[in-house]
């Protein structure tokens, strides 16, 4: 399952919303996410990727796209760290 598909299936879980109005271009803020919503999906993603997001990056993540590229280059990062230490 693709990044955007499993964290589209968290957003639909944890803000209990409709797949259709999670788009890259909707702010979570517009699906309904108040700060405690955002701290559980925070934790989700966390729990689902098993990454850390710290907080001060957490204030960045606004839209659904920001979501998603924060993994991608996050993901992505990781992947390298590993590569080098098995090298």
């Amino acid at each position: 399952m693709s990044i955007e598909k499993r964290i589209t299936s968290i957003i639909v879980e944890q803000l209990s919303v409709d797949e259709e109005m999670v788009t890259r271009e909707v702010t979570l803020e517009e699906l309904g996410a108040d700060s405690l919503d955002m701290v559980e999906l925070i934790m989700a993603i966390e729990e689902e990727f098993g990454i850390d997001v710290p907080e001060d990056e957490q204030e960045a993540i606004k839209t659904v796209n920001d979501v998603i590229r924060y993994l991608e280059d996050k993901l992505r990062a990781q992947k390298g760290e590993n590569e080098d230490e098995r090298a």
